[in-house]
């Protein structure tokens, strides 16, 4: 062992005995690799083996922990913190990106297709973009990940610029540390540009730390209009730095010690590593932070612009033009033009509505509380009215001082201090600009908007802001209206594409916090552009801009007084009792109120058109609330049958807000999405409504109404299953229930939802006070009932297969919601008794349903009742006895019958016999006659006993001639029978 170190020491002796003695030059120097306590030790390292010898021994280095404050680098040789030379910078203990001509070393992109369904989307060109001065994200529906990992040897922070005003887009950043725990999901979502670049900070723990950045654009035109943009990232807590580096083209550092280049001001330039800005020549110019001068080209019509001067001390103005700032065209090059001359001198418009002149100034002032001006004179709102606050724009000689106009570029760090729009006397419009690209911004702040809520209620809506413009283009220009939300959200509501002709734009607010108004106009959106200015004539104007409701605002005309506004002591305002309107009785010098109560079951309009407030009825099966201002079901209805019965429905097991989802859909690039709704059917007055939110960003915004609609996008975050953007009210405004197709010109066709039953749906209608450029009268919308008594479930809604998003036409939505809850209540109609045989003398009646059955609830079946029967032989006995009975009661009334009918026929025949022979008379009485009463003969005749064939004999005996049967009478035909026996023996 010793023999082999030995020679191994003889053998390195003999190979470096010819190399010379290294010098500085020679070697640099490198610390080990920290061991468990932290420690560490400085070697030499040649930079290249094997050319000289005599390397200095390790000393004992700085602590791992060690580093050197911002514009410092840490000399090896001594160990020691040293400042940065001028025209070179250090961050000490980080490191910077800010130069983007391609990815920093470390820097991952990659493109994927996030969408779990089997979708072939090729989305290897969809990463994030080296630009120059910043990195761009994709702008269509693949995921897109920017990502950097760094090993930090104390705890440091992550820095960086973003740009992002497109909520198509979905921009988060998280950090993944060693145990690939993600950043939680509360603050990983990029707040919202508003109108300059934001900076974003987080902090780092110790170890492996992996930084993201990604991006999923989102829109159903296949792209977003705006990429995301991300410059000047900066990490600190890394290793030491051993060296400072130089300032990049453009920039510079004047003093030692600088931690940031600081860019070159318009019309100079610097090199790599400049400590001062070089002025460029008087024939040429430099926009901020270049590298070299270019030559001043020659003055065009698309180099000035036009406005109108602020009224003078005579109340005169005249049209002036003006170069455009930073002036970059030269006026003595050849085939330039030269500046216009100003106008002559007009007298001015008047002010806006609600201001007045000020004749000391000849400035425009607002008008005091309850005065209102058509912008020449302040005039006192009449009795019995109020002053219409609001802020209205007409007349442009000045820009409003709640208005700021500026140009937003990516790479200009003073781009918010350009102007982008000015003032033109009618109109204010977008003046050229020396970059297609540029967005051009106006933005309107407002302080908020009076409260809603006051004695009786609320009003209708909070506030509105409507405007009208128009655009030219001779290219793909776009106007962007965007909202501002809070101070670090602005959305994107509504934009146009192309040329349009002068229109109105009305949106509604809905929320106290929506603070601020842009309009975004770009040119173009093609890259190549970016330099050039082909497109300068395409123009946006704005002709007049009115808000509603604004706190500090403005009156241009005064209104009857709304019954649910708020009065206070100095109000000359008196409210009118709820359910009653104000109708005014013009008098001289000004306007009395009287109030009408209106009729039952309507609301009193917060809006009117003719000047006072008016009643109008609510819808079928609705009524209205305690303060009449808003009609609501009770979750009640009735309906007649074509028969003419009447069907009662209780739907308040269907009251509760309730959220249900459209199919899977799929954009053009394949990134699936669905359409969340949440509905609130019915129920009691103050009941929750149906909300829907925007979760993207970390402050959401939430909308609220019967029923409303999100966008949601499935998240791979475990704690948040979907985002949802995009929220808007499709109805908050009950119309009524009803059988009926069409109920306030808002349809239900049968043929959305075909159905087989006799039974008719029952019809929910809503509609949204809320305007779109598509939906000019608002949105509307429509749940149809459907009774089905096997459906337990009360979330069972479902879309028309025709239109699959819900409408058909983006303005009207349609819902079928089928449930047993939907049937109409029970009544005994529905049932029918079934009676059973009867067995062992008991009968059972037992009650079914009628099928098929189309009722649910209401009343209940009746239980099996149970009665006493007798059987069919007790019938039979009954019967026989009965006969029986019946045969001799027959009998015997015969026998009567025909013994009175005797007496009879023997009193008339003695009658007969006794008359003389005379016809027509009657016998004349005689003392032997039968008195009436007497039946002393007739007791005779019976007593004479015959035998029943005698008897017979004397009743079958025929009739005499004259009708009458011959009957032997006792008293004389037996004289008579003496006498002929006499003579026969003579």
């Amino acid at each position: 062992m010793h023999f082999r170190r030995l020679l191994f020491c003889l053998l390195f002796a003999y190979a470096t005995a010819d190399l010379p003695m290294c010098k500085e030059s020679d070697y640099h120097f490198e610390y080990t690799e920290c061991d468990v306590l932290g420690s560490r030790w400085r070697v030499a390292i040649p930079n290249k083996a094997q050319t000289c010898t005599g390397l200095p021994d390790p000393v004992k280095g700085t602590q791992c922990t060690f580093s050197c404050s911002e514009g410092e680098f840490l000399d090896m040789r001594t160990q020691l913190c040293q400042k940065c030379a001028a025209g070179t910078y250090s961050l000490g203990s980080g490191v910077a990106f800010d130069e983007w001509d391609r990815l920093p070393t470390g820097f991952v992109t990659l493109g994927i297709n996030t969408n779990g369904w089997d979708v072939h989307t090729d989305c290897s060109n969809s990463t994030w973009t080296a630009m120059g001065d910043y990195v761009a994200s994709n702008t269509d529906e693949c995921t897109a990940t920017l990502s950097y990992s760094v090993n930090l040897k104390k705890p440091g922070s992550v820095s960086f610029g973003y740009f992002y005003s497109d909520s198509s887009i979905y921009f988060e950043f998280f950090v993944q540390n060693d145990q690939c725990q993600s950043t939680d999901s509360t603050s990983r979502w990029m707040k919202i540009s508003e109108s300059d670049w934001s900076h974003h900070e987080v902090q780092l723990n110790k170890g492996n730390n992996v930084l993201f950045w990604r991006t999923t654009a989102y829109t159903l035109l296949g792209r977003a209009d705006k990429a995301v943009l991300v410059r000047n990232i900066a990490i600190s807590g890394v290793a030491y730095t051993s060296e400072c580096f130089h300032c990049k083209p453009g920039t510079h550092s004047a003093k030692p010690g600088s931690a940031r280049c600081a860019p070159c001001p318009a019309d100079t330039y610097s090199n790599k590593g400049a400590t001062v800005c070089q002025q460029c020549d008087p024939d040429k110019y430099a926009e901020v932070s270049s590298g070299s001068c270019k030559v001043r080209p020659a003055c065009t019509t698309t180099d000035y612009f036009y406005t109108h001067t602020p009224c003078d001390a005579r109340g005169k103005t005249q049209l002036m033009y003006k170069w455009i700032e930073p002036k970059i065209c030269s006026e003595t090059a050849e085939g330039s033009v030269k500046l216009p001359a100003s106008g002559e001198k007009q007298t001015c418009p008047p002010c806006n509505p609600g201001f007045f002149v000020n004749n000391t100034s000849n400035t425009c002032q607002a008008c005091a509380d309850n005065f209102y001006s058509n912008g020449t004179v302040c005039e006192k709102c009449p009795v019995g009215t109020e002053a219409v606050v609001g802020l209205e724009y007409k007349w442009w000689n000045t820009m409003p001082s709640n208005m700021k106009s500026s140009v937003l570029r990516a790479d200009l760090e003073d781009s918010v201090r350009r102007t982008a729009w000015e003032v033109a006397g009618e109109y204010v419009y977008t003046i050229p600009g020396d970059r297609d690209t540029d967005y051009l911004m106006l933005t309107l702040t407002v302080p908020g908007y009076r409260l809603p809520l006051a004695k009786g209620g609320k009003q209708s809506e909070l506030s509105r802001i409507s405007f009208v413009f128009e655009t030219s283009c001779s290219a793909d220009c776009t106007l962007l209206f965007m909202v501002g939300f809070n101070r670090w959200e602005n959305n994107a509501v509504e934009q146009w594409k192309g040329s349009n002709r002068k229109q109105s734009y009305s949106y509604l607010i809905q929320s106290n916090n929506t603070v601020s108004f842009t309009w975004t106009f770009q040119r173009t959106d093609n890259s190549s552009a970016v330099r050039e200015k082909r497109y300068s004539i395409d123009v946006a104007k704005i002709f007049s801009i009115h808000i509603t409701n604004v706190l500090g605002g403005v009156a241009s005309k005064c209104h009857q007084c709304a019954p649910t506004s708020h009065f206070g002591d100095d109000s000359a305002c008196v409210p009118c009792p709820p359910g009653h309107r104000l109708v005014s009785d013009k008098v001289v010098g000004g306007a009395k109120g009287t109030c009408q109560r209106c009729p039952p079951n309507s609301i009193v309009a917060t809006e009117w058109t003719a000047g006072e407030p008016a009643c109008v009825a609510c819808g079928p099966n609705t009524n209205n609330n305690q303060a009449y201002t808003a009609c609501f079901s009770d979750c009640t209805a009735s309906m007649p049958t074509t028969s003419g019965a009447l069907l009662h429905y209780d739907f308040s097991p269907l009251s509760n807000v309730t959220s249900f989802q459209s199919g899977p859909r799929f954009t053009s690039k394949g990134l699936r999405y669905f359409h969340h709704f949440s509905v609130a059917l019915c129920g009691k007055e103050g009941r929750a409504p149906a909300t829907c939110l925007d979760n993207v960003t970390e402050h959401g915004r939430a909308v609220r109404g019967h029923v409303c609609q999100s966008l949601a996008v499935p998240s791979d975050i475990r704690s948040q299953n979907m985002v949802a953007s995009q929220p808007f009210v499709i109805g908050d405004l009950l119309i009524g229930v009803s059988a009926d197709t069409v109920l306030a010109n808002i349809p239900s066709p049968p043929w959305l939802f075909p159905s087989t039953s006799d039974l008719p749906d029952v019809i929910f209608y809503y509609k949204s006070a809320e305007t779109t450029q598509a939906c000019k009268g608002g949105r509307s919308a429509t749940i149809r009932l459907r009774c089905n008594p096997t459906l337990n479930t009360v979330d069972h809604i479902t879309l028309p297969s025709n239109c699959s998003e819900g409408t058909c036409d983006g303005c009207t939505f349609h819902f079928l919601w089928q449930s047993q809850h939907a049937c109409p209540l029970c009544t005994k109609h529905n049932y029918k008794e079934i009676v059973s045989a009867c067995e062992e003398g008991i009968q059972r009646t037992t009650y079914v349903w009628q099928q098929p059955l189309q009722c649910h609830g209401g009343v209940n079946l009746p239980a099996q009742t149970a009665s006493a029967c007798v059987t069919l032989d007790f019938w039979l006995k009954f019967g026989v006895s009965t006969g029986t009975v019946a045969a001799a009661l027959l009998i015997a009334l015969i026998c009567y019958f025909w013994k009175k009918t005797r007496k009879l026929e023997y009193k008339y025949s003695k009658l007969m016999m006794t008359s003389g022979g005379k016809e027509c008379e009657l016998p004349t009485a005689d003392s032997c006659a039968i008195m009436e009463g007497e039946d002393t003969e007739d007791d005779l005749i019976h007593l004479t006993h015959k035998s029943f064939l005698n008897k017979m004999k004397v009743y079958s005996r025929k009739r005499t001639a004259d009708g009458f049967d011959s009957v032997p009478l006792k008293s004389s035909s037996s004289h008579l029978q003496k006498e002929e026996d006499d003579s026969d023996d003579a």
